[in-house]
């Protein structure tokens, strides 16, 4: 069976990429690899064994269009507000808070922070299938 590992994004400036996501989630350089063209630096916590890998392009200098085929990534936290609280205090700019509740029924609580880069990410509330 098959075990996700990690999902990669390209980043315009790792330094400033890995401060957002230290501070946003606590995650940290687990590997960086080095190359000629470009550079790997895989980010994790010990939350989960799932990394995210930032793809440096050394050669680059304009930001990514995202274009509209990414969707997001998501984490799932214990106190929803509290976090959303803490993001607002680092200056993260989180987007507002949600309840997902088609048709009465509450599907997920959450919110939307963007990354330096733009990559949108849903922070989860840890309840049903988003444990």
């Amino acid at each position: 069976m098959a075990k996700a590992i990690h999902s990669m994004i390209r980043v315009l400036d790792e330094e400033r990429s890995v401060a957002f996501y230290r501070k946003a989630f606590g995650l940290e350089v687990a590997d960086r690899l080095d190359f000629d063209d470009f550079t790997l630096v895989y980010m994790s916590n010990a939350e989960s064994d799932f990394e995210v890998e930032f793809t440096v392009n050394k050669d680059r200098t304009e930001p990514y269009d995202l274009g509209d085929g990414y969707g997001h990534l998501a984490v799932s936290v214990e106190d929803l507000d509290a976090e959303h609280a803490r993001f607002e205090r680092e200056g993260l700019a989180p987007r507002k808070l949600v309840e997902f509740a088609p048709g009465g029924t509450l599907v997920g609580r959450f919110f939307f922070v963007a990354d330096p880069d733009g990559y949108q990410i849903e922070v989860l509330e840890r309840s049903g299938r988003f444990k």
